[in-house]
């Protein structure tokens, strides 16, 4: 995994899956609140005038010369709850997120949001 301080550097990079297909370009990092530590990126996907972003999670993520690659498939993330690319992820669809991957999901202390994006 790449250290958070790097994160922004990354921005627009391409993101893969583990075959090596391009899923889209990583438009931002989220972080785990209770953490701080980068759990998910939204990749931009879609044709000319017809974007989305998906969120996949970070965890097992690695990084090669100009692409990071994830461990989900390209299908997989394509099928991931989305937003519009000037959306913001709504409270009530964190869980869904998590859901789709099978991760367990929790609210942070005092129920605070569990991703905050960077």
């Amino acid at each position: 995994m790449f250290p958070a301080e790097n994160l922004r550097d990354w921005r627009g990079e391409k993101v893969i899956d583990p075959d090596g297909a391009k899923i889209g370009d990583l438009e931002a990092v989220y972080v785990d609140t209770a953490t701080d530590q980068p759990a998910f990126a939204t990749v931009r996907v879609g044709i000319i005038g017809r974007h989305r972003l998906v969120f996949v999670p970070l965890d097992g993520a690695t990084v090669l010369p100009g692409a990071v690659r994830v461990r989900y498939d390209k299908k997989t993330v394509g099928d991931a709850p989305t937003i519009d690319v000037d959306g913001e992820l709504a409270a009530t669809e964190e869980p869904k997120v998590f859901a789709h991957y099978n991760l367990p999901y929790e609210t942070g202390a005092a129920g605070v949001r569990r991703l905050a994006r960077r």
